[in-house]
């Protein structure tokens, strides 16, 4: 086995941790030709945790990372932007990168967020006090609604980047920056209160995909483009 990517995501990839925040390391690895040339069903994925809880690692094999490509996948489109690499084949991520381009779906990437933002949008509701973990789950997902509505392009792993990229109110923007500096000298069990202008702007955020996402254009990839790539890497790891 061979890793093609190590990365961060979460929290810290996003641009929000808490001091004691884990560490959410995401890996994209790759078999030799004759691991593929089965006809038995392989294990595909990878899972390990470490140090009390606080290492969590997770990794695809690159024809499942692939697969979840085609379908515009928002956890896989996230982990190959990470800022923070621990290893990586260049290569390989730059191609991923201009792969995921072509094969992106806003249609079916919304879909994701718009779940997520719900969701928590829900639970940060039905409570007086809540966590800032839950609370910027909440805000990104919702942001990351207004980007795909508004942009062509797949919304960034980074929420600087992504908030900065859409025309939000100067004050709600600095507003942010102040609860990012909090969480950061907070631990992860700190209890919050308030901020009914942010919560209004992620209420409007899920009330636009609401309106425009069954509207939104599907991928326009192809799948000889995915099994090209694929059969290049193999090539590639098995001299």
């Amino acid at each position: 086995m061979n890793i093609l990517l190590a990365c961060e995501t979460g929290s810290r990839a996003w641009g929000f941790p808490s001091p004691d925040s884990d560490f959410d390391i995401r890996i994209i690895y790759i078999h030799s030709k004759d691991w593929y040339l089965s006809l038995s069903e392989k294990k595909d994925s990878l899972e390990l945790m470490f140090e009390n809880n606080e290492i969590d690692i997770t990794g695809w094999d690159l024809r499942k990372s692939l697969r979840l490509l085609q379908k515009s996948n928002p956890p896989l489109l996230e982990r190959i932007q990470s800022p923070i690499i621990y290893k990586a084949d260049t290569h390989f991520v730059k191609e991923i990168q201009q792969l995921a381009g072509s094969q992106y779906s806003r249609i079916a990437t919304i879909h994701h967020y718009l779940s997520m933002a719900k969701k928590f949008l829900d639970e940060l509701e039905s409570a007086e006090t809540y966590k800032l973990k839950k609370f910027f789950y909440a805000l990104r997902s919702a942001v990351a609604c207004k980007w795909i509505v508004e942009k062509e392009e797949m919304p960034p792993i980074e929420f600087k980047k992504m908030r900065e990229g859409l025309a939000i109110e100067e004050k709600l923007l600095k507003r942010i920056e102040e609860l990012i500096d909090l969480k950061a000298t907070q631990s992860e069990t700190y209890l919050h209160q308030g901020e009914a202008p942010l919560f209004a702007l992620m209420h409007s955020c899920v009330a636009l995909a609401e309106e425009q996402r069954t509207s939104l254009p599907a991928s326009n990839g192809s799948l000889k483009d995915l099994d090209a790539f694929f059969l290049k890497m193999v090539h590639r790891y098995d001299d």
